[in-house]
């Protein structure tokens, strides 16, 4: 039953305060009104919203979301790999070095400089080690000769 003391519901009216209106078949629209004692834009709106940036949209120069760095602010790990590994095995560090610069160049991060240091030192590494090893079979080579001709 109704409360006599309201006013009688005209069923045809789109009204918020109509719980079904009769020409729609979705929620009713309420108007939006600012907090009290927020400030209002000139156009009505509420200026935290008017400043919002759309979604999807970079943010400002300079700035990242959730404090992430940027690709040209991290250098390269593989350039890095590269240069210290010069001092382990050499083989690594060019083949880190190709892998790092290949990458820089995709993604602009640091350590170009790195990374060619690394295949520098590395093909460097590469010759001393061939070097090295071709003058350790020459020793061998003649000691074993010589070894031989005291036998006889």
């Amino acid at each position: 039953m109704s409360d006599p003391t309201q006013p009688p519901v005209d069923p045809t009216r789109n009204d918020p305060t109509n719980a079904k209106p009769a020409d729609s078949s979705g929620p009713p629209a309420y108007p939006s009104y600012p907090a009290p004692g927020a400030p209002v834009a000139s156009d009505g709106q509420d200026p935290a919203y008017a400043q919002a940036p759309a979604y999807g949209q970079p943010p400002a120069y300079g700035q990242n979301p959730y404090g992430q760095q940027n690709a040209q602010d991290k250098y390269n790990v593989l350039a890095i790999i590269s240069l210290v590994s010069v001092f382990f095995i050499s083989l690594v560090a060019v083949i880190t070095g190709h892998m790092a610069m290949s990458q820089i160049k995709k993604t602009g991060e640091k350590g170009y400089g790195l990374a060619l240091w690394g295949l520098i030192l590395g093909y460097l590494g590469i010759v001393v080690y061939i070097i090295i090893g071709i003058v350790f079979v020459a020793i061998l080579v003649t000691g074993a000769a010589s070894t031989t001709s005291f036998n006889s």
